[in-house]
């Protein structure tokens, strides 16, 4: 079985992880993963940098941690794929499938409303989950669901509660969306919990993570970090 954790963030590129990319990607490979997609906060939302004016040196410093995973999961011998969670109000999307270049080459989308942005992104190839979609903080004045917007729910997510989750699930059944799972690791080693999706044979790519997704080759787990 081949293990994938879909839901990531690491240090220095999203505000709120507390370890870098290297000690994360260790404790995956260590944990026997296959492969790990670095889900860091986009320009926009909870990233550690002050100015975002000059997007082109922006994204330089959003993707240095997704390049540097690339290069110590090579020498680990694990994959590192590209993803990235966008946010608006609290509410958090993972989007899955689009290169480097094609945000380099979309500044546009900085200026689109979010709906805009989720279809013109999914219209590009990419496959766009919303994350624990029933999380409820201090920081969130209400939920915001956006089940024509999206290809599918994050129905578990490691670091929210049952209840949230079984919401999620539920609302993923309603509307008949893909249901995937994560961990939303944002301490490395330290989560007490670990979820993902696992699939009977490899993904080389970003591609294959969403051929398997749609087809059901790729299932749901959860377990303890032991």
């Amino acid at each position: 079985m081949y293990k994938y954790e879909t839901h990531l963030h690491t240090a220095p590129v999203s505000r709120c992880a507390c370890v870098g990319v290297e000690e994360t990607v260790k404790f995956y490979k260590d944990a026997g993963y296959h492969g790990v997609f670095i889900t860091n906060h986009f320009i926009g939302g909870n990233i550690n940098l002050d100015h975002r004016d000059d997007y082109t040196k922006a994204l330089d410093f959003y993707f240095s941690d997704y390049d540097n995973g690339v290069k110590i999961g090579k020498a680990l011998g694990i994959k590192v794929f590209l993803g990235v969670e966008v946010t608006y109000g609290g509410t958090d999307f993972l989007v899955y499938g689009l290169e480097k270049q094609w945000y380099y080459k979309h500044p546009e989308i900085m200026k689109m409303n979010m709906r805009d942005m989720l279809e013109f992104m999914m219209g590009n190839g990419a496959l766009v989950v919303q994350a624990h979609p029933f999380r409820e903080a201090g920081y969130i004045d209400h939920i915001r669901l956006f089940p024509r917007s999206i290809q599918g729910v994050e129905i578990i997510n490691a670091c929210r509660t049952d209840f949230e989750n079984e919401m999620a699930k539920l609302y993923a059944q309603k509307y008949g969306l893909l249901q995937l799972a994560g961990s939303d690791n944002h301490i490395g080693g330290g989560i007490k919990i670990l979820a993902g999706m696992c699939s009977d044979e490899p993904i080389n790519d970003e591609k294959d993570f969403i051929d398997y997704v749609k087809s059901g080759k790729m299932k749901i787990f959860s377990m303890p970090n032991e």
